[in-house]
Formats: structure tokens, sequence, C-alpha cells
């Protein structure tokens, strides 16, 4: 029973993969699959896997795992038959390269597969920027921003990326450029939030000044995405360059400790992006309410700004709901609104 849901996960994930634009990714899960049904290294690794295989993303475990082995040069001869090296790569040259270091390197792959990826997603950003924009054109005073789920704390510095459209253009120049297709109603481009001070929390933060801890938050990008990875390794050079650091902390314990010591004379920025959907249901609802209890308590001199981009299934309760929802929540008074809707990898932004 535990190695049929990981081939439906397997099978969903690589539909996903597909229509995000990474077939290698979705051909490489789908010889994954196929090893598994088939009782081969897959198998053995994840054919057993006692958690929840979709919820865990399984199947990205294994992806990020080939890449890392890829990157680094742990398996030359897989390195060679990868996008990097090959742009006319052919699955059928990949997979058996791809077989062989599974099999013999069972005991790295496992320990690999024990963390769960974080991709730390640089261009989710300029759908947050809309959000931040709309709360810097109302307040022109100090900001302290928070930013739950950080990973590796790339996102920490998305004031000092570069952001270009067909039909507007934000930032100064920047080794991270981001780009989507925008159609929905363009920011308010012509103000500056004024950080004055950034933190970050995540469970399980990656320090980017590690190389192999780098190396293996790079490996979960999708190996024939190069303008994600080219965006990882500016977003990489900011955050080196400017100490970002995140805090190892649970969510709803660290922001609700942050808001309580806010500093009264600066707003307050929670964000989050494809976050929330990852804590339990009751750290969850801690954060949520830590966050609304914070909310009450804000005034004129330090309001409180919660910009998310998090599934609408979650944020409106809509039923099989796939858009993901670019919102902004400002105390007091508790104003909501809806600045537009996109996907996770937040390709295409539509109107809200």
């Amino acid at each position: 029973m535990r190695a049929e849901r990981v081939l439906a996960h397997f099978d969903e994930q690589a539909g996903f993969c597909a229509e995000y634009g990474s077939p290698f990714t979705a051909h490489l899960i789908l010889r994954l699959r196929d090893d598994l049904a088939a009782g081969g290294p897959v198998a053995a690794l994840v054919g057993d896997w006692p958690g929840n295989p979709r919820a865990d993303v399984v199947a990205l475990r294994l992806t990020g795992a080939l890449h890392a082995a890829a990157l680094t040069g742990r398996d030359a001869a897989l390195a060679q038959t990868y996008p990097a090296a090959q742009t006319d790569w052919s699955m059928d040259e990949v997979w058996p390269a791809a077989r062989a270091f599974l099999q013999r390197e069972t005991d790295w792959v496992r320990d690999f597969i024990r963390s769960a990826p974080q991709t730390n997603e640089t261009r989710r950003s300029i759908a947050l920027l809309a959000a931040f924009l709309a709360f810097a054109r109302e307040w022109r005073g100090p900001i302290d921003a928070y930013e739950l789920g950080a990973s590796a704390g790339l996102n920490l510095n998305w004031d000092r990326f570069h952001y270009r459209t067909r039909t507007w253009e934000w930032g100064r120049p920047s080794p991270v450029l981001i780009d989507t297709d925008w159609q929905a109603a363009p920011p308010s481009l012509d103000v500056r939030p004024n950080i004055r001070h950034r933190a970050g929390c995540d469970l399980n933060p990656l320090d980017i000044r590690d190389p192999a801890q780098r190396l293996q938050l790079k490996s979960y990008i999708w190996a024939d995405q190069a303008d994600r990875m080219a965006r990882f390794d500016g977003a990489a050079e900011l955050a080196l360059q400017h100490n970002a650091q995140v805090e190892r902390a649970s969510a709803d314990q660290w922001i609700a400790e942050k808001l309580a010591a806010r500093a009264p004379d600066a707003a307050a920025l929670v964000y989050h992006s494809v976050f929330l959907q990852y804590p339990p249901r009751e750290v969850r609802a801690a954060i949520v309410d830590a966050i609304e209890q914070a909310g009450v308590r804000a005034t004129p001199q330090a309001p409180l700004a919660w910009v998310r981009l998090e599934p609408e299934a979650l944020t409106d309760g809509v039923e099989e709901g796939f858009r993901f929802v670019i919102d902004l929540i400002t105390w007091p008074g508790r104003e909501r609104r809806i600045l537009g809707y996109t996907d996770g990898h937040v390709r295409t932004v539509h109107p809200a």
C-alpha cells in the first residue's frame, strides 16, 4: 500500500514538472517511478516511505539528490548527461547513470533525502513586491521585516533585486533580475520601502555561507531551468554580501515573540511565500493567531502588514483551488486586499 501511494505521487509530480516547464525532471521522475514499480534501487530507498509521499515531495527529494551528485561532481559520468553539460540531453543516457548512482550510493542518497526540499524560489518576490509597494505607498516610515519559512534567507533581500516585466520595471541594478508575465495592474513604482531591519526563521535553515549547504539548496532547482539557477547564484551572492542569517525556530513561537517585542516607532511587515501549507495544522493556527493578535495591538504609529503568497485553498478555503493568492492585510483596522493570482513559480500574474 505504501508503494502504491509513492507511485501515485510520482505520476502526479511528473505532471506538475511538465506543466511548470521542466521536461527533464518530469521524464526523470517517470523513470524513477518505473524503477520503483520494478523493485529496483528506488524501491529500496522510498518504497516503504513512512509519511505522506505527496506532502513530503519524495520525488523531488530524489531528483535533488541526483542533481547534487551532478553539481558536485560526486558522479562525473552522471554530470556529463545532465542539461548543464548537454543541452540536447537524452533520458536514455541520463537514466542508466542515475540508476547506477542510486544503487551504488544508497547510503548517501538515503541520508540526503531525509531533508525536505528547499527551493527558496526568488521569483516569488515579484509577486510579493506588489504588496510591499502597496504598503510602502501608505507608510513612509521605517519597516521591520520578518519572513516565515525563510530557508537560507535569499528572499530577505527582495528590495535589492531588480524586477522587469513587459509593462513595468522597478529596482536598482542587481545580480538578481526577476521577470514574469505580468497581466495584473502594475504596482506602485514610485515608492521604495524603508527597510530598517530584516529577519527570518526556518525549522531547518540552510547556511548560504557553507558551500556544501549552498550546493544542496541549488540542487533542488530543476536541472533544465538555467534561468532559475542564474537567479539563485545572484541571490546567493547578495546573501553573502549582506550576511543574511536565518534563525532556527518554529514559525509560530518565533513570530509571536518578534511581534510581542516589536518597536513602537516602526511598521512590522510579516511575509511568507508557499510556506503555510507545510506546518502542522495547530502550528499554522498559532501563526495566524499571533499575527491577528498583534494586529489588534497595532497603532497608526506602528502599523502591521501581513503579505502572503499562498494557495487559495488555505487563504480562502477554496476546495480544489490551484491558484495562489497574492494578498495584503493591514492594521489598524484589518483591511485585506487581493492584488492578484499566480502559481507556485509565479510564471504569470493575473488580475484579482
